[in-house]
Parts: C-alpha cells; structure tokens; sequence
C-alpha cells in the first residue's frame, strides 16, 4: 500500500509543479502532439532514467533495516564495516553522486532538491524513519535518495524503488504534456503503459548496479548515463520569464 501511495501523482510532494523539461519542448515548438511524445518517451527512457533508478534503488538498500534486509531474498548490501547511513554525513556521498550526474546543469540539480524537499516533507509525515530523519540535515537532498529512503520505509525493495523512480518520470513528462498541450489523457496513458513497459529492463538494470555500488560502499558505481538534451531544456526553461512548471 505504501508503494502505492508513493506512486501516486495526488500525494502533496511537488511533483506536480515540475515538468521535467516538457515545457521548455513545447515552448520551442519540439513537442506538439501525442506523436511527438510517442518520440520523447522512449528516448527519455533509455538516456536519464537510469540515474534517479540507481540513486533510489541505492537509498532504499541503504535505508532498509537490517534485520528486514536479511529476511529478503535481495542481494545482501551491508557495507564491509556492517555500518548503514544513520547519519546526514553518511547521505553526504551518495547526495553528492547526485549531483556529479547533474553536473552540466545547476537549474537540473535545483530542481531536484526541490522535489527531494517537498517529498520529504510529505515521506517524513507518513512514514517516519531513522533514514528521512539523517536526510533532513542535509536540508535539500536529490529527490531519488528521498523516494528511495521513502520507499525504504514503505517496505519496498531497492527493485520496486528503481521502478518507482522511472514511473515518476514517464508519469511526470505525461501529465505537463497533457497539461500543456490538452492531449487525449487515453492516449498519453497508453503511451506511457507502453513507456512503462520498455522501462523494466532500465530498471532492473539500475537496480543491479546500485546494489553492487551499496555493497562497494562506493556511490560512483551508480549508473551515469545521461543526455545533453536534459541539461539543456533545463537551463533553457530556468531563464524563461513566464513558465507553468517550476522546471
């Protein structure tokens, strides 16, 4: 239930206000129609979803108790000293990875730490954990260590974190695209089942990775993929004077 819930686009975590540069495409004329998201999804998919999977996957892994860890059937991602992240200076790695991944773009990290505050705000009320708790000293963290320490304390696993991770960015492109543009909401959502459905092996390979790099205790084996287009859109969308998105 409590994954639900965290993949549900009504929980008051910001998500809403973002469009992930959707808008900066239809500002410029790039994206007009549900042929052109038909486009953008797949490549969206394959070029930057692997990053937020890898660091949510990783948070949760980090975040699950112990003792709860031992008890599923997932790789075992206890660091070589036994020691889990209880702390914002343990988060301070694995934040700063984030941003490394971000790096070309300062409006891109912005507006991940401001969706890792909102959705803190709202995983700490409904959720309270020992994770969230050493995340809120480093005051604004990347939004995938929030979803995955999240999910943690939902009960998910580091897989069901990754996915979670590349649904909020297919449903995110879809509903400002809807917004934006008045698509057939039956259209885009089948678009973005379709997305969903060429995400999992994404996912599933995030989520390996970010294991490996939990057991490692070494975040820069998190996946690095990534797409100039992303940067881009972003700073282009940062320096527009009229926007309804945040990002």
């Amino acid at each position: 239930m409590g994954l639900l819930l965290l993949a549900d686009s009504r929980l008051p975590a910001g998500g809403h206000g973002h469009s992930g540069g959707i808008e900066a495409l239809v500002d410029r004329g790039l994206l007009r129609s549900t042929d052109d998201l038909h486009a953008v999804l797949p490549a969206r998919v394959r070029t930057t979803a692997a990053v937020p999977a890898g660091a949510a996957a990783a948070a949760c892994a980090l975040a699950t108790p112990p003792s709860r860890r031992q008890e599923s059937h997932h790789q075992d991602t206890r660091r070589p000293d036994g020691g889990f992240p209880d702390t914002g200076q343990g988060w301070r790695r694995w934040d700063a990875a984030g941003s490394v991944r971000m790096a070309p773009a300062a409006a891109l990290r912005d507006a991940s730490r401001a969706q890792g505050a909102a959705l803190l705000r709202t995983a700490g009320a409904a959720w309270p954990s020992p994770a969230l708790d050493a995340l809120r000293a480093l005051r604004r963290p990347h939004h995938a260590l929030v979803l995955g320490a999240a999910a943690a304390a939902a009960g998910a696993t580091p897989a069901q974190a990754a996915a979670l991770a590349v649904h909020h960015l297919i449903g995110g492109a879809c509903t400002a695209a809807v917004r934006l543009l008045g698509l057939d909401p039956l259209a885009v959502g089948a678009l973005a089942a379709r997305a969903g459905r060429q995400a999992e092996p994404v996912a599933a390979g995030a989520a390996d990775a970010a294991l490996a790099a939990v057991a490692a205790d070494d975040p820069a084996l998190l996946p690095t993929d990534g797409n100039p287009l992303a940067d881009v859109l972003a700073e282009l969308h940062h320096r527009s004077e009229a926007t309804l998105f945040a990002s």
